[in-house]
Formats: C-alpha cells, structure tokens, sequence
C-alpha cells in the first residue's frame, strides 16, 4: 500500500492532475477557516458525494471550484467513482468504508498542506 507522500508524487505524474493549484482566494478561505474546519468539510463532501454506492451524476458531482476540496479531489484523482476506481482501483457501485473515507480526507488534506507551503 502506498503511503499519502507517494501517492502525492505519482499524481504529479499526469499532466492533468499536476495542473490543479489553490487560488489566492482558496489560500485564503483556508488560513480564515483553518484545517480542521477544511478536513471536516472534506469528511462531508466525500460522506455524501463520493462514498455512496450509487450517485446518479458521477463523473460530474466535484465542480471544479468553489472550494478548496474540490480543487484537491480534482487533483488527487478523488472526484468520482471512475477516477477512484482507475487511480487506486477502488470499485464502483459499492459504498466506500469509514477507513476508504479517512483515506481519502487524509490525501486531500495533504495535498492543501502541501499547496499552503507553496509545495
């Protein structure tokens, strides 16, 4: 299994995934809100849009931005079930499990880590 820092690194691989940044605006809302107001965003956003078995608008249910999670699910292969499925071969039509949850908060909390210090 790879660790969050290596899959960091292989997503900045793909020309697509590395072109994803947070905005000064995202930048802000972050340092205003702080991390933890952010990762519980980001439980919610992936509790109710990624996690379930069936979502009627995948591929289609992260906008692109709005949000600092957004723009990290975009970055980190976590926006739908088929990007989930071919980045970490996650399968669709199932519900993802607290711990595939966690993992996936973990990654995108990271990944604005990383932004927020200018990695």
């Amino acid at each position: 299994m790879q660790t969050v820092d290596e899959a960091l690194d292989k997503l900045q691989k793909s020309a697509f995934r590395r072109k994803f940044h947070l905005s000064q605006k995202d930048r802000e809302y972050v340092q205003e809100k702080g991390m933890d107001v952010i990762r519980s965003h980001g439980e919610d956003f992936i509790a109710k849009r990624l996690a379930p078995a069936a979502i009627p608008n995948d591929g289609k249910q992260t906008p692109m931005r709005g949000h600092p999670i957004f723009i990290a699910q975009h970055a980190c292969a976590c926006c739908c079930r088929g990007c989930l499925e071919k980045w970490y071969r996650v399968p669709k039509g199932r519900e993802l499990s607290a711990d595939e949850q966690r993992r996936i908060v973990n990654l995108l909390m990271r990944w604005i880590e990383r932004e927020m210090n200018g990695r």
